[in-house]
């Protein structure tokens, strides 16, 4: 706690602490936008269809939009198409030459790529609020199978509320895009993760008083216990990964200055078991989404995708561990060039011990890699999986799954780690406090 009032305080830390009171303004302006309702609808009708169908894909949306979708917000869209934006172009980067050179280019390069990016999402987004639109429209008591004299969620259909859907949705896309990336560049952490991990934290006050409520008198401790077993075991599992690492040792040729002679110490390559991070079961979680969108234009087949891929369903869950696993790999190829690094340890005359330099250490770096690599795809697989297998075959009440938590502890240790790498700059001991001993640290471990 004294850490914590000293980053407050301290007159060495103000550009931190700038860093810090920006990021919790900008997420608390998100909050305030999630209630914004978009013009020409019910959004209790809303409330009510979620609470009856909350369990399947359109209560995960809404629960990574922040409950923006509940309250029919002009953020409903959320982070997502930009989120899909960016698989697209991850996925052109390896096909397209001139985005591969781009991306050769440097940070020139990555600005270039970012901005079609935004354009990509503002066109997705445009896509997604025509089928919001319509979507809604749908939206009735007798489709709904009735809601007790609800209503529906359109109070007036027709193109005119199209036309203001769209423009608010798509204005909602890219503020929110904005947001991310003004916590990225002043903020602390990454803001298209943090705006997804605000979402999700701020949910769980509302379910917890939602699940007394609803079972005031028939709580069960021994469910209870459970699910505090699990959420308990869940985090630790995460932190363990998220933590370990591959380091592989590497050495620098000695050199000669007059008649003396020095060697460099060794060092290490740390290569993490989850390089990805949280990436990949949000990427999963936007494709999975995607055939709902489609449906909503009666795209033939969509709908009957839409109806196998309900959230819990084995069907589901396989896919959505293949599709993790194939982004743990994806990512991972995109964002860790193996070729560059062995070139880099070649120009810094460095080595790796009983592997020659250039093409042959690229290839002991990649083949590490992907070692390491499988079993962290399939370790963010389980975690994102298996709570939600355990809560159905147990009928415990476990509303968010592996993935929020997933996502909620690897956002919150990034953060924490990229908040530690400030203050240490300024000499500072950090927020875990007494010295390099209770600093966070990664563990070595081996594939």
């Amino acid at each position: 706690m004294s850490r914590l009032l000293a980053l407050f305080t301290s007159p060495n830390l103000v550009d931190v602490r700038r860093r810090v009171i920006f990021t919790l303004a900008v997420l608390a302006a998100f909050r305030i936008g999630v209630y914004v309702t978009i013009p020409g609808v019910d959004r209790s009708v809303m409330q009510a269809l979620l609470a009856k169908q909350g369990g399947g894909l359109l209560g995960l949306f809404n629960l990574f939009s922040g409950g923006a979708l509940g309250n029919l917000s002009v953020f409903s869209l959320g982070i997502m198409p930009y989120v899909s934006a960016s698989i697209v172009m991850q996925l052109l980067g390896m096909v397209y030459k001139p985005l591969e050179e781009l991306r050769r280019e440097g940070e020139a390069g990555m600005r270039k790529i970012n901005q079609w990016t935004r354009y990509g999402a503002l066109g997705l987004a445009i896509f997604q609020s025509l089928g919001a639109a319509l979507q809604l429209e749908g939206y009735n008591e007798a489709d709904m199978g009735g809601l007790g004299g609800a209503g529906d969620v359109v109070l007036h259909p027709g193109w005119g509320f199209r036309l203001a859907t769209i423009l608010t949705l798509t204005t909602g896309t890219a503020l929110i895009m904005w947001m991310g990336e003004q916590i990225t560049e002043r903020g602390i952490g990454n803001g298209t993760s943090l705006i997804i991990f605000a979402g999700i934290v701020t949910d769980i006050p509302g379910g917890l008083i939602g699940y007394f409520q609803t079972n005031q008198g028939n709580i069960q401790p021994l469910a209870l216990a459970a699910v505090a077993t699990m959420i308990l075991a869940a985090v630790a599992t995460i932190v363990f990964f998220e933590r370990g690492q591959r380091r592989i040792p590497i050495y620098y040729a000695r050199r000669s200055v007059g008649r003396r002679v020095f060697g460099a110490p060794a060092a290490h390559l740390p290569l993490k078991v989850n390089t990805a991070g949280t990436i990949p079961p949000i990427f999963a979680s936007s494709l999975l989404m995607f055939p709902a969108t489609l449906a909503n234009y009666r795209i033939p087949g969509m709908a009957a995708i839409q109806g196998m891929l309900q959230r819990g369903d084995w069907l589901f869950n396989t896919f959505y561990a293949i599709l993790i696993i194939f982004f743990c790999y994806f990512y991972t190829a995109v964002t860790f060039q193996a070729v560059e690094v062995a070139d880099n340890l070649k120009k810094q005359q460095a080595f790796i011990p009983n592997v020659r330099q250039g093409k042959a250490t690229a290839e002991y770096i990649d083949y590490v890699l992907t070692r390491v690599t499988l079993g962290g795809s399939l370790y963010v697989a389980a975690v994102c999986i298996v709570p939600t297998v355990f809560s159905e075959a147990f009928r415990v009440p476990f509303r968010w799954g592996g993935t929020s938590l997933m996502i909620v502890v690897g956002v919150a240790l990034d953060t924490a780690s990229q908040l530690e790498a400030y203050l240490l700059a300024r000499d500072y001991e950090g927020v875990a406090g007494g010295g390099s001993a209770t600093r966070l640290r990664a563990r070595e471990v081996t594939p």
